[in-house]
């Protein structure tokens, strides 16, 4: 007798995107209430006020994507990757914002702007997976293995040099990297890879810290201010610093939430990819345990939906997500804890940045969307 098959849905998943999103509004409302008081007046409810109402549209976008058969992205894939290249390159034109000295943004109406380097994640977190099922077996060999890297190579070069956002740009490549990975059935070469990276990056790193003491290059003196923060307090290490001792002070249970002292304007621009240091100085380690748990648990059914859906697009896609979503994570902890030089990542649903809330929760129903493909066989 044939089994019956029941339709999927993660609800597991969208119980954790509500919880981040609720958590990630109230400590931005505790990281920026005193800023925005100073910059602009009032109750100091302006960040907390635009985030919560970009992150309540972007829910239904999120439930609207998460009805979208994903099959039908395969048709658009090529079109959005060049889109997404089109549209970073506008940053380059008059229409460009220019915020704290980088130029990153477009404007929109109501006095929003528009971060275009979201787009190319999207892009190909789609476009790649579309690749690799084109070329099928060939996708290993070198020939596909070289068209694929290239593909993630001309995105991540666009977000770098259109943008000048190399946080991003490392993100792309990063994506493009981990969806080759999963896809190609032997891993001995990219250890040897791995391990020939890491080994140069370190003699790059050393070789640098000894002999750039005087250069002008901004992204070469945050490899000093990575290495030496209390020597460059003035010159970029100040923010570092005072985020540690945020850190430091918080202890394992925190000073309670609202009671943090280093967002009273001693860490600049704390409620974007500083905010962490906040949840740690409230809420002390155990509150970024929690963090931690909670992405894991998002990452954990983000890889359930990758080894459940019933195509392999659809699981590189919802594996494209989930490299995202930990890629960001641990560059932003690495950044905020001085592991690596600061990148200006910003923390998944909780930093402030319209952009980055409304397509992560593109992302999210794209994922939704795919578990609900996924068929479950009743016993």
């Amino acid at each position: 007798m044939e089994k019956k098959k029941t339709t999927y849905f993660d609800y597991n998943l969208l119980v954790v995107i509500l919880f981040m999103v609720c958590f990630g509004l109230v400590m931005l409302y505790s990281a920026s209430a005193y800023e925005a008081q100073q910059d602009f007046g009032g109750t100091g409810m302006h960040y907390f006020a635009r985030q919560a109402a970009i992150s309540a549209g972007s829910l239904l976008i999120m439930f609207f994507v998460s009805q979208i058969d994903y099959h039908v992205y395969a048709r658009f894939a090529a079109k959005f990757y060049w889109l997404s290249i089109a549209v970073m390159a506008l940053v380059l034109s008059p229409l460009g914002i220019e915020v704290n000295g980088s130029k990153r943004w477009l404007p929109l109406p109501l006095n929003f702007s528009f971060q275009p380097s979201e787009l190319a994640k999207i892009a190909v977190i789609l476009f790649i997976p579309f690749v690799i099922c084109r070329l099928g077996k060939n996708a290993w060999t070198l020939a596909g293995g070289t068209r694929i890297f290239t593909w993630g190579l001309v995105a991540a070069g666009a977000v770098f040099f259109f943008t000048d956002n190399l946080s991003t740009a490392i993100i792309v490549g990063g994506i493009t990297f981990i969806l080759f990975f999963v896809v190609h059935p032997k891993t001995k070469g990219f250890v040897i890879f791995g391990s020939i990276g890491a080994a140069i990056v370190t003699a790059a790193v050393w070789a640098l810290s000894n002999m750039i003491d005087t250069s002008g290059n901004f992204r070469i003196r945050r490899i000093l201010v990575w290495l030496h923060p209390e020597n460059y307090a003035s010159q970029g290490g100040y923010q570092v610093m005072q985020g540690l001792y945020a850190i430091g002070s918080g202890g394992f249970f925190g000073k309670g939430l609202g009671n943090s002292t280093q967002k009273l304007g001693v860490i600049p621009e704390i409620q974007n990819d500083m905010i962490l240091s906040v949840i740690c100085e409230e809420l002390g380690v155990f509150g970024a345990i929690v963090i931690l748990v909670l992405f894991g648990i998002m990452i954990y059914r983000l890889m359930f939906i990758a080894r459940n859906a019933p195509d392999l697009y659809g699981s590189l896609i919802a594996t494209g997500i989930m490299a995202h979503i930990a890629l960001q994570v641990i560059l932003n902890i690495a950044v905020v804890t001085n592991i690596i030089p600061t990148t200006g990542v910003t923390l998944p649903f909780i930093s402030y940045g319209g952009t980055s809330v409304l397509f992560l929760m593109i992302e999210m129903g794209i994922a939704l969307g795919i578990s609900k493909k996924i068929r479950i066989s009743d016993d």
